[in-house]
């Protein structure tokens, strides 16, 4: 076993490089986009960061009810409907990366809406199995039962690639509107709320965990001030340049964090009775590998969209010294 000090020291070590990580990609990126200022930045990169948050929230949801419902030998033939939903919003998300002029497409657009319809009827379904049980909805319940927030992230999902979907039929006259709203702000506060939501389920189950390695405390700390800073930076003005840059940095150290958390999922598996030589048992029973990359991905689209506040905010000004 490892001691409780050691698990310390590896905490800090992994916040600490994370933390790094995170100021050196927030410096190369400021460079970017500092050299590209003069020309402005194409609506194609965004939607492509987009895409990829998309797809990484898709393939965690994946992967991760695919261990869930095989652990739960698939009683109900409704658990085969996440892991289609998900392959198929990863496949779309993936053909949009592949295609040069991305355009947007009805069959895609059906992928994201069942996506959408799948993750709302299994978190009806996940309420039922917890309501069900002897004391209903409890804390003893709320731990070992179905997950309330897992088909939350399908849900989300398939509203990041609808999203994608439909502002490729923008018009290039103007910022571009998701659900009436200008699309940055929309989709910075569908990231903020999902990020909330990933962050309450870790917190939900680290709890059960007794947080026995201090790095678990990082999931329920780090993405919620992401969340924060985001709304923030979405509901703010241009004149808060410090803010924004701010929520780009927590956003990419939760990219980062759920990548990081995956190895510390393995780690956890590593630590049960026979380790990985028992991985049969033992990936039902550690901790969920995909279930961090969840993070990787809302946070992406949180990027995702403080580009396309960027470019609002750019046209805005534009307009303005127009009317001047």
């Amino acid at each position: 076993m490892v001691s409780r000090t050691r698990l310390q020291w590896l905490a800090l070590g992994a916040g600490g490089a994370l933390a790094c990580a995170a100021l050196c990609w927030q410096h190369r990126e400021a460079r970017r986009q500092a050299a590209a200022r003069p020309g402005g930045e194409s609506l194609q990169e965004p939607l492509r960061q987009l895409d990829r948050g998309a797809g990484v929230l898709a393939l965690a949801v994946a992967a991760d009810s695919t261990l869930e419902h095989c652990r739960g030998d698939f009683r109900n033939r409704a658990m085969y409907a996440p892991l289609l939903s998900s392959g198929l919003s990863l496949l779309a998300g993936s053909r949009r990366l592949r295609e040069a002029l991305p355009q947007a497409h009805r069959l895609r657009d059906a992928i994201a809406l069942g996506s959408v319809l799948t993750g709302l009827a299994g978190t009806g379904f996940h309420l039922w199995n917890v309501a069900r049980r002897p004391g209903g909805i409890g804390w003893s319940n709320l731990f070992y039962a179905a997950p309330l927030g897992a088909p939350a992230a399908l849900v989300l999902s398939g509203l990041l690639g609808g999203c994608a979907e439909r502002l490729r039929h923008a018009p290039g006259d103007g910022p571009p509107r998701a659900f009436g709203l200008p699309a940055g702000r929309a989709l910075a506060l569908m990231s903020a709320a999902g990020l909330l939501g990933t962050s309450a389920e870790a917190g939900l189950l680290h709890f059960r965990g007794a947080f026995q390695n201090p790095a678990m405390f990082l999931p329920v700390s780090a993405p919620p001030i992401a969340a924060g800073l985001l709304a923030g930076s979405a509901l703010a003005g241009a004149g808060r340049p410090r803010l924004h840059r701010l929520a780009r940095y927590w956003l990419r150290f939760t990219v980062l964090m759920g990548l990081a958390g995956a190895g510390f999922h393995a780690f956890g598996v590593a630590r049960n009775h026979g380790g990985w030589r028992n991985w049969r048992q033992n990936l039902h029973a550690g901790p969920p590998l995909p279930a961090p990359a969840g993070f990787t991905g809302l946070a992406l689209a949180g990027l995702a969209a403080e580009r396309l506040l960027d470019r609002e905010r750019q046209a805005l000004a534009h307009h303005g010294r127009k009317q001047a």
